[in-house]
């Protein structure tokens, strides 16, 4: 028997960013601008059964199917609408992958232990008040000798040519509002002591580096425009509301930000990626 984690209520879990139309698109553009470097080296055997946790509007879903067409995936999040467009997303991009979906708080999932020979969690933990608490009920369901894979980001990472103070506190300012939320936005960095902490053992963590400049248009525009200012960007009502920063200032580093994405301007950023081994049953 294993040792049962207490349930975080599905109204607990924040998602800072919302579920706009607009998120979606960020989403996708984020997923398929750093398919090659966040999903190089995962790949899952035939016949293996690996779950997605937290898979939202299936961005990062149809990289996996991709680069697993023969694997049977376990899609679940806690949002029946992120869910329906994740169907859709895979169905259009890779229709004959073999994926289940399911509607479920990840402190709760209706499966037996040991049900999963993989697990995939990306841009899940930085939004959980309880990330420790989290890796630790996915065990249950993760095989002795199972992986767990884990990528997220970390929002104290950016370098950026001009540099600009008024950008940094624009930044800053999701970062707080993330912790307001209940999340962590620097959780990049924490991943070893986490993955090690919720009991998992041969832990692996990697920096994935993003670095932009004239030379890689694809990148400027995917990423540093696309995905990372445009996050900053959809801040600036919460931002305001919450007093973190003036409107003038906010408007002076976004305006900063977006001269890093010009032709003389440069951008840097860190994921971090952690693989490791369930070496077992939970303690009792």
């Amino acid at each position: 028997m294993t040792t049962p984690v207490d349930p975080v209520e599905i109204d607990d879990i924040g998602y800072v960013h919302g579920y706009s139309a607009h998120e979606t698109r960020r989403l996708g553009d984020q997923a398929d601008t750093l398919a090659a470097l966040l999903h190089s080296g995962t790949a899952y055997p035939p016949g293996s059964k690996v779950l997605e946790v937290g898979c939202g509007v299936g961005a990062q879903t149809v990289h996996l199917v991709t680069g697993s067409p023969l694997a049977h995936f376990v899609a679940a999040d806690i949002s029946a609408d992120s869910l329906a467009q994740a169907r859709a997303r895979v169905t259009a991009h890779a229709p004959g992958a073999q994926v289940e979906w399911l509607q479920a708080n990840l402190f709760e999932l209706p499966f037996p232990d040991a049900e999963f020979d993989h697990v995939f969690v990306c841009f899940v933990l930085e939004h959980l008040p309880a990330p420790g608490q989290a890796l630790a009920a996915l065990r249950r369901v993760l095989k002795p000798g199972g992986t767990l894979t884990v990528i997220e980001g970390d929002h104290g990472s950016p370098l950026f040519h001009p540099d600009s103070a008024y950008a940094h506190a624009a930044i800053d300012c999701q970062v707080q509002l993330q912790s307001t939320a209940g999340g962590n936005a620097l959780i990049g960095r924490q991943l070893y002591p986490l993955v090690t902490g919720a009991g998992y053992e041969d832990v692996v963590v990697r920096p994935r580096t993003v670095y932009a400049d004239r030379s890689r248009p694809a990148l400027v525009n995917g990423f540093t425009r696309n995905t990372f200012i445009a996050m900053i960007e959809s801040v600036r009502e919460d931002a305001l509301a919450a007093g973190l920063m003036t409107p003038s200032d906010w408007d002076r580093g976004i305006t900063d930000l977006h001269c890093t994405a010009a032709d003389d301007g440069t951008f840097h950023y860190t994921f971090f990626k952690a693989v490791a081994m369930n070496p077992g049953a939970a303690e009792e």
